[in-house]
C-alpha cells in the first residue's frame, strides 16, 4: 500500500479562498466582524425571547431555536477560519476535518427542518387561528422540534460514516475555508460517484421535503389572506410571516447555488456562495426577524433598559 493513501495517515491543510497574504487580511477584516456581529445578534435574540414571557409563543420558541443554531452553525467553521488567515500553520486532522463536516452538515439539516417547522405554525396560526392555542400546544412544538433534531444528528451521522470510505492520496490541499462535502469529494483518489449520487438522493429528500412543506403552507397562507376584506387585515397577517418568507429564500437561494449541480463544476464561484449560506445568512436573520418586528423590539429594550424602557412605553 502506497504512502499517504489512507484517509487517517495525514492532516488536510485549509488553504482558504485565497493565498495571497494580502487577500487573506482582507478575508481576516472581513470575517471578523461578520462573525461578532452573528455572535451578538443571536444571543440577543436568544436573551429577548428567554427573558420575556410575551415571548413564550411557538413562533419565538422556534426562533430562539434557529437562532442557537445559527449561533453554533458559525461557531463551528469561523473561529478556526479566523486562526488559519493569521497563522502559517493551516492544517486540520482528519479526524477534525470529519467533525467539522458532521456539525456543518447536522446544522444546516436542523436549520432547514426548523424553518419547515416555522411554516407550519405561520399557516396554523393564519389559517386555523381558533385552534392555534390547542393545536401548537407545548407538548407538539417540543416533539416537533425533539424530531428536527433527531433527524439532523442522524442525517450528519450517516453522511460522515460515508465520507470515512473515501480514500485520499497524494496533495490534501483543501482550496477553502473549512471542511466542505463537495470540497473533500473533489480532492479524493477513489470513486466517489456512488457516495455523491447517494448524497444528492438523501439531501434532495431531506431538504425538498420541508421546502415542500414550506411551499403548501404559503399557498394555503396566501389563499387565507387574499379572502381578508380589509387591506389593513391582510397587512397584518402578511407582516407575520413576510421575516420567514425572506430567511426561507435567502437559506434556500444559496443552497441552490452550491449543490444542485455535478460535482465536477464546483468551482469557486460556488466557495463564494457556500460562504453566503455559512456566514452571511446566520449573520443576516437576527436583522430579519427583528427590523420591523414591534415585540421583539419591545423586548430588546426591556432586556437592555429594565424597568426603564416600561416607563418610557
Amino acid at each position: 500500500m502506497h504512502e499517504g493513501n489512507q484517509s487517517g495517515v495525514s492532516d488536510f491543510t485549509l488553504l482558504g479562498l485565497s493565498e495571497s497574504p494580502e487577500d487573506q487580511q482582507v478575508l481576516f477584516w472581513m470575517f471578523l466582524p461578520m462573525y461578532l456581529v452573528t455572535v451578538v445578534g443571536n444571543v440577543l435574540i436568544i436573551l429577548a425571547i428567554g427573558t420575556d414571557s410575551r415571548l413564550h409563543t411557538p413562533m419565538y420558541f422556534f426562533l430562539a431555536n434557529l437562532s442557537f443554531t445559527d449561533l453554533f452553525f458559525v461557531t463551528n467553521t469561523v473561529p478556526n477560519t479566523l486562526v488559519n488567515l493569521q497563522s502559517q500553520n493551516k492544517a486540520i486532522s482528519y479526524a477534525g476535518c470529519l467533525a467539522q463536516l458532521y456539525f456543518l452538515v447536522s446544522l444546516v439539516t436542523l436549520d432547514n427542518l426548523i424553518l419547515a417547522t416555522m411554516a407550519y405554525d405561520r399557516y396554523v396560526a393564519i389559517c386555523r387561528p381558533l385552534h392555534y392555542v390547542t393545536t401548537m400546544s407545548p407538548e407538539l412544538c417540543i416533539l416537533l422540534l425533539s424530531f428536527c433534531w433527531v433527524l439532523s444528528v442522524l442525517y450528519g451521522l450517516f453522511l460522515t460514516l460515508l465520507m470515512t470510505r473515501v480514500t485520499f492520496c497524494g496533495s490534501r490541499k483543501i482550496h477553502y475555508i473549512f471542511c466542505e462535502m463537495y470540497v473533500l469529494l473533489r480532492i479524493a483518489c477513489s470513486n466517489t460517484e456512488v457516495i455523491h449520487t447517494v448524497q444528492i438522493i438523501t439531501g434532495c429528500f431531506i431538504f425538498f421535503t420541508p421546502l415542500g412543506i414550506m411551499i403548501m403552507s404559503y399557498v394555503r397562507i396566501v389563499s387565507t389572506i387574499l379572502r381578508i376584506p380589509s387591506a389593513t387585515g391582510k397587512y397584518k397577517a402578511f407582516s407575520t410571516c413576510a421575516s420567514h418568507l425572506a430567511v426561507v429564500t435567502l437559506f434556500y437561494g444559496t443552497l441552490c447555488m452550491v449543490y444542485l449541480k455535478p460535482l465536477h463544476t464546483y468551482s469557486m464561484k460556488d466557495s463564494v456562495a457556500t460562504v453566503m449560506y455559512a456566514v452571511v445568512t446566520p449573520m443576516m436573520n437576527p436583522f430579519i426577524y427583528s427590523l420591523r418586528n414591534k415585540d421583539m423590539h419591545g423586548a430588546l429594550g426591556r432586556l437592555f433598559l429594565g424597568k426603564a424602557f416600561q416607563r418610557l412605553t
